[in-house]
């Protein structure tokens, strides 16, 4: 397999693995090429605005309707759909944990999903689901696909071959990947066993955040997103396709791959970015800004400003904010946030907060930098400073999220997480200028 890929976010691609297979000047020709199939694909309703009409034509060897026979119920304890509230008895608090521990009996990508948090209402398509996946084998003769949400899949150890109806794509840690809602994969280690993360995105779909007086350049710039180009798997073994729907998951037995498209043309794709891309903006002068300046994809609500989810990384950066607190401050937000930290240290945090793991601000709950940070960038020399060897990453919702029991009762939970900020101390003594001895 030769992995390659079309430049753009949000394009209108045409791709074929066999020259000829993909039809000219009309979509559903009496007989395609090849003896293939025409089928359409569609990530939003027919009349969507343009801007947001989303839809692929593919020429596959079967149509779907040959890719599924009778449906039994499939069991995935771990994962979770929203809403799913009060399975566990931890009280309200900040949450930290360490990394997930590697599984030892063979696990896939799909078995070695576990849920952390939900939000929202699958049933109404709004809101998210976190997971972390660790896994040390291949998916195999098994396929799966989402019909409850898009998958944002962010790898932490390891890389992944994400194989898809439109193309196969090698994603490893400091890449990410998009799979859209509804579109069949599989997933393949490259390089021995894998662990990360995942956002399911109930709601619209992810794109690119508006850059107001940004302007037309900086951040995730449209270029660096990776579609795959068209390839097929002509299949005639035994196969199994999992699908999740609302929250249930069902397996149907196949004697055929459902990987079949030979061609494809549309905007409703996959696609992977590398982070390391990402061009950050920043103070230049003094203050430290929203993390907002940090969003790499958003997932908007009906509400203008208030993301369903938004995406965002804290990369390797210059700090040079002159008679400023560099770090993040604190603060309480109606936005719930979800933290993994990829690599490195978190310059907030730089204790206790280590890759692989992840924390848990809910709505309106207090966080921000712990003693030690606090203390060091309070006397520190405020010369121009890289920060090198971090990626951290979010994933903020404008909803609750909510623990399951498995996440709440991971041995990796923290139990003094909230000492990190018990040294905090009062420097308050009536002068100006504070006691900080």
């Amino acid at each position: 397999m030769t992995l390659q890929y079309m430049p753009g976010f949000g394009n209108d691609f045409e791709t074929e693995a066999l020259p000829g297979a993909l039809p000219q000047g009309q979509n559903s020709p009496q007989r395609a090429p090849y003896g293939l199939y025409a089928e359409q694909l569609s990530g939003s309703p027919f009349t969507a605005p343009r801007g947001t009409n989303e839809r692929s034509w593919l020429y596959r060897i079967r149509p779907s309707v040959k890719h599924s026979g009778r449906f039994a119920a499939h069991d995935l304890p771990e994962w979770k759909t929203a809403p799913n509230v009060g399975d566990h008895a931890l009280a309200l608090g900040q949450l930290r944990w360490d990394p997930v521990p590697m599984p030892e009996a063979p696990t896939d990508f799909l078995s070695g999903i576990r849920t952390i948090t939900t939000a929202g209402d699958v049933h109404t398509q709004v809101g998210m689901a976190t997971h972390v996946y660790a896994a040390n084998a291949d998916m195999s003769d098994d396929y799966f696909f989402n019909a409850d949400a898009e998958l944002l899949i962010v790898p932490q150890v390891g890389a992944l071959r994400v194989v898809t109806e439109l193309g196969a794509m090698e994603v490893a840690p400091k890449e990410i990947c998009v799979i859209p809602r509804g579109m069949v994969f599989q997933v393949a280690l490259s390089d021995g066993p894998a662990r990360g993360y995942i956002c399911e995105n109930y709601g619209a779909k992810f794109t690119l955040p508006d850059r107001g007086p940004i302007g037309a350049n900086c951040l995730a710039n449209p270029r660096d997103f990776k579609t795959p180009v068209a390839w097929y798997e002509d299949k005639e073994t035994p196969c199994r396709l999992i699908v999740k729907w609302c929250g249930t998951f069902h397996a149907t037995e196949l004697d055929h791959s459902p990987l079949d498209v030979v061609a494809w043309h549309g905007n409703y794709a996959p696609y992977k970015y590398d982070l390391t891309t990402f061009s950050p903006v920043g103070a230049i002068l003094f203050d430290h800004p929203d993390p907002s300046i940090f969003t790499v994809l958003t997932a908007p609500s009906g509400e203008a400003g208030t993301a369903n989810i938004d995406f965002v990384i804290f990369p390797e950066r210059w700090m040079v904010a002159e008679h400023s607190f560099r770090p993040p401050w604190y603060h309480r937000n109606i936005m719930s946030e979800f933290m993994g930290l990829i690599y490195g240290r978190y310059d907030a945090k730089e204790e206790g907060f280590v890759p692989g793991g992840m924390s848990l601000h809910n709505m309106m709950l207090p966080h921000g930098p712990d003693a030690a940070g606090f203390d060091k960038a309070s006397r520190a020399d405020l010369k121009p400073e890289k920060l090198t060897g971090t990626m951290a990453f979010m994933f903020e919702t404008r909803f609750p999220q909510h623990l399951t029991r498995f996440a709440a009762e991971l041995d990796t939970l923290q139990d003094n997480y909230l000492t990190c900020w018990t040294d905090l101390k009062k420097r308050f003594d009536g002068t100006i200028e504070g006691n900080w001895d």
